[in-house]
């Protein structure tokens, strides 16, 4: 596999993204017509001015001291071997897929099987020396991607689960099976590590509710608004929305995850104070959610309007710790908001 010195074929690629980003850039348009009711978070020029400070753009003259926290403006593979070595609890590794996807005028191109290998190959050797012994990892892929994300990590990491969610919306295939799910990879650095398994319980709801012998629920509870069960996490996921115009934390990130989804890998593999860094930060999920959850955290994004989305919604945060789906401590089925109370 190739390692992060073998750099001629990485920069003939760079240099091609950013032929296609000036192409992009030129055919974008400048504004969006929305719907009324749209609460898809947008930028103003006003918050563009005022969070740029913000921005992590530089390495320090005397270099990181310690782990930075906030928001970092650059290509994070090449950034990543300025940071101090072994400091991350917890990697969210949310890269793009193995797609033809345009991500604000950035275009990441579908390529073969192997060559995508050797590209993950080459983030993954740039952001393990960042990782503490006992850190965990969780990998985003389809299952395209999953091929090689199965085969790079092994090759780093303790592959210990594969998780699979559930995408509730997609378009149909005439010749195929339609695609409605993701995976995550769930891996570890060593033996040694993190794992909270009452922090992320499930609240369904019972449609069987067997009873003790004296009458009383079994491993059940009786609310006003019905029969649950707080049940174990599973590596099937059901329950996750992928953010959508009437949701608050929406974006126009095309790929953007959800707060419940990226909760329940903070708190499943973290403890509070610990670092959670995401070097594909995209508009700030990991972020966001690891601040409403009293953790520290790290995101690079390459896109300055991914980044400074990031930070307005970090900013929002300050008022507004609430994650959809996520209430009293335990996660929630779709479609439950109005019974969570």
């Amino acid at each position: 596999m190739a390692q992060v010195g073998d750099d001629k074929l990485n920069n003939d690629r760079l240099d091609q993204d950013r032929l296609d980003q000036d192409r992009l850039d030129q055919d974008r348009p400048n504004n969006k017509q929305r719907a009324p009711r749209n609460r898809t978070l947008e930028l103003t020029d006003n918050d563009r001015s005022r969070l740029q400070s913000r921005l992590i753009c530089a390495v320090p003259p005397a270099g990181f001291t310690e782990f930075p926290m906030g928001t970092i403006h650059a290509d994070s593979i090449a950034f990543a071997s300025h940071l101090p070595i072994a400091s991350v609890d917890l990697l969210i590794l949310d890269p793009p897929y193995n797609l033809n996807k345009n991500f604000n005028g950035y275009r990441f191109t579908k390529r073969t099987v192997a060559d995508y290998t050797e590209w993950l190959d080459r983030a993954l050797c740039a952001f393990k020396p960042l990782l503490k012994p006992t850190a965990s990892i969780y990998i985003c892929g389809e299952w395209l991607t999953s091929a090689s994300i199965f085969t790079v990590a092994s090759e780093h990491f303790v592959v210990r689960n594969r998780i699979t969610w559930e995408r509730e919306k997609g378009r149909g295939a005439k010749s195929n099976w339609k695609n409605a799910s993701e995976d995550i990879w769930f891996c570890t650095v060593s033996e040694t590590y993190t794992f909270n398994v009452d922090a992320v319980k499930l609240r369904r709801r019972v449609l069987a509710p067997y009873r003790q012998k004296d009458g009383t629920p079994k491993d059940w509870q009786t609310t006003h608004q019905g029969n649950f069960r707080d049940t174990h996490p599973s590596n099937l996921w059901t329950d996750i929305t992928i953010p959508f115009w009437s949701m608050p934390e929406n974006t126009d990130h095309p790929t953007q995850k959800s707060e419940k989804l990226i909760a329940k890998l903070i708190l499943s593999s973290s403890q509070p104070g610990d670092i959670v860094f995401d070097p594909f930060l995209g508009s700030g999920t990991t972020s966001v959610v690891a601040k409403k959850l009293g953790r520290l955290y790290l995101g690079i994004d390459r896109n300055e309007e991914y980044c400074l989305l990031a930070e307005r919604r970090l900013e929002l945060a300050e008022a507004n710790k609430s994650i959809q789906g996520f209430t009293d401590g335990v996660f929630w089925e779709r479609n439950t908001l109005a019974t969570q109370s």
